[in-house]
């Protein structure tokens, strides 16, 4: 299990994106960076952005925060995405900043610990939802229902430990909690199958604090 890449976005506002509206604001166009990273717990959401050391995020309401500091997807997901949509899609093409191989991100249960490079600790938190940018910026007709019909999302997760990593960089799980909570199933609970929201509970406190909002609003409504 390892990192093939670290990606970084840039805010790209004045030269403009391909789709995009004039002087739209985005930091989605994540590319590979050269060398090490630094990782850290940016803070609170809504007023801090990416956990990576020159990382942009825009849209800071929706985006970033310390229970979204890192956002992870897998390379094998990205080639079967490839193989679907005919295209290629190099490291960071779906704004990720950790392209990883060899870990079933969407498997990884939320609590989760991996250990990244020699120092950084992240924890698993919830699933990526697939927001108008995404689709605007894959260009594919569909796409935010062909994505959450797939229910493989990638995962945010949370610093627990600061350090710097860089692609090449070992994974390590250091830590599975004891529950069935995964980054899939909270995607599908939270999406297209509401009925499951009660069961996410079982992950606790590891739960991204939004999600454990709206699992309980749905049970109190029951």
């Amino acid at each position: 299990m390892q990192l093939l890449s670290v990606n970084l976005g840039q805010d790209r506002t004045d030269e403009g994106l391909p789709g995009f509206a004039p002087g739209l604001a985005t930091g989605i166009d994540k590319r590979p960076a050269d060398g090490p990273v630094a990782v850290a717990a940016p803070g609170p959401k809504g007023i801090a952005g990416s956990g990576l050391a020159g990382d942009t995020i825009v849209t800071l309401r929706h985006h970033g925060g310390d229970d979204q500091a890192v956002y992870a997807f897998a390379r094998e997901d990205l080639d079967r995405w490839e193989r679907e949509l005919g295209r290629t899609l190099p490291n960071g093409a779906f704004g990720e900043n950790f392209t990883t191989s060899g870990i079933d991100v969407n498997g990884a249960l939320i609590g989760e610990r991996w250990r990244v490079g020699p120092d950084l600790l992240l924890e698993v938190t919830s699933p990526r939802i697939p927001c108008r940018t995404f689709a605007t910026w894959l260009g594919e007709a569909g796409w935010i229902k062909r994505f959450t019909q797939e229910a493989a999302p990638g995962a945010y997760l949370r610093v627990i430990e600061p350090g710097e990593v860089r692609a090449g960089d070992p994974v390590t799980v250091v830590h599975r909690p004891d529950h069935a909570v995964t980054v899939s199933f909270l995607f599908r609970a939270s999406t297209t199958e509401r009925a499951l929201l009660p069961d996410v509970l079982a992950a606790g406190d590891a739960l991204h604090p939004e999600a454990h909002e709206k699992a309980l609003a749905y049970r109190a409504a029951l």
